[in-house]
């Protein structure tokens, strides 16, 4: 069989090939759209390429296509939950009556290429694909393009779903199930030691481990396990429930994307930023409990991964996550006892510690310092208010 490939063709496959397999970008498949490809990364700061060989004659059909553009993108921002999207549209039939460089385009640079040379012509395009020239080192020609072009990002395609799978498939919650264990443990050694199930005193409490604030700790820094042990008490059977169904919806779920380890860091981690947060507004007499603040860190964590996921998890994230998370923080603020700054405090912790500990093939090497350095100012801050100010 014999394949004969146009120029523009050519010029086409050549891009589709580098911007996914080198690039990352991943196509979108939008209805009504013809003669026009759409690649997205959401990591890029283009976060949008757009490959055009539909026939554009003179300024108004391309004052229309950027209209159209921009309705789309509108689109696909709120989908991915960004505030922001720039996107790199590449004609390569515009006509001899469309004067581009005359034309304003927010967010959308526009670029016309009748040959890959023609890349070289824009600073921009070059500043941010340092390494675009490459596409002109490919040098097969008909079949023997399409079968390597076609070989190469079908390999891409299988890597990524190799790499999906093993963040998406299901792991055995070890660490889950060890802590559900432990609060169970521990509030049933509490009823033994005399407390009522429906109302533990606190006094019992605070013998246990309850969180109190630095001055009823009378200023001892040996009394600060407190911060860890608070996490795994609980004030009655109903209290207990409800945050142990939480931490049974939410851990398998982070535990299975994380590992072992780092969800342990982040559970523990969250918890400690929601006790400290808690321990600014005790007041005397009064005892922090509960693994709400910890669980809060889980729904932080799962923000954060979604947003690197949100292909996968955008519609789970917009119709579950989110209105599960409003619905916490109204309660923690309207109902009487329970401990929104714990909430607040885990909610942030949990987001600024997965971004310390990183999202498996997401997280890039700035991604971790800025998460590291970012969870230490807020640790030395809440310490420096707790213990010192």
């Amino acid at each position: 069989m014999n394949i004969t490939l146009s120029k523009n063709d050519e010029i086409v496959m050549k891009l589709i090939h580098y911007f996914i397999t080198d690039q990352g970008y991943n196509p979108i498949v939008l209805h009504g759209a013809k003669d026009e490809i759409w690649l997205e990364n959401t990591e890029n700061d283009y976060q949008i390429v757009r490959i055009v060989t539909n026939y554009i004659h003179n300024d108004e059909q391309f004052d229309f296509d950027l209209y159209r553009t921009r309705q789309i993108l509108k689109r696909i921002k709120r989908k991915t939950f960004s505030f922001k999207m720039n996107a790199l549209s590449i004609f390569i039939n515009l006509g001899e009556n469309v004067h581009l460089n005359e034309i304003e385009t927010e967010n959308i640079d526009c670029i016309e290429i009748k040959d890959i040379d023609d890349l070289d012509r824009y600073d921009f395009v070059i500043d941010n694909f340092p390494n675009i020239s490459k596409i002109d080192k490919v040098t097969e020609k008909g079949l023997e393009l399409f079968m390597k072009l076609t070989d190469e990002i079908n390999q891409k395609n299988q890597e990524d779903a190799e790499k999906a799978e093993d963040v998406f498939s299901k792991k055995r919650p070890v660490v889950t199930y060890a802590l559900l264990i432990s609060n169970f443990i521990l509030f049933f050694v509490m009823i033994l030691a005399g407390a009522n199930i429906f109302n533990i005193s606190p006094a019992l409490l605070y013998d246990f481990g309850g969180l109190v604030n630095f001055e009823m700790m009378g200023r001892d820094f040996f009394e600060l396990y407190r911060l860890v042990t608070s996490m795994f008490l609980h004030a009655d059977i109903i209290h207990l429930s409800f945050n142990m169904y939480a931490l049974y919806i939410f851990g398998p779920q982070i535990e299975s994307f994380f590992g072992k380890t780092k969800f342990i860091i982040i559970y523990l981690g969250s918890g400690l930023i929601g006790s400290l947060f808690s321990m600014l507004f005790l007041q005397d007499y009064v005892v922090g409990i509960g693994a709400s603040g910890a669980i809060f860190g889980l729904i932080g964590s799962l923000l954060y991964f979604g947003y690197h996921y949100r292909v996968y998890l955008g519609s789970v994230i917009k119709s579950q996550i989110i209105p599960i998370l409003l619905i916490n923080l109204f309660i923690s603020f309207t109902v009487a006892g329970i401990g929104a700054a714990a909430h607040v405090g885990g909610l942030l912790g949990g987001y600024l510690v997965t971004k310390a500990v990183g999202v498996k093939y997401k997280s890039t090497t700035a991604d971790y310092v800025n998460g590291i350095i970012m969870t230490l100012i807020l640790l030395a801050f809440l310490c420096y208010v707790n213990f010192i100010y």
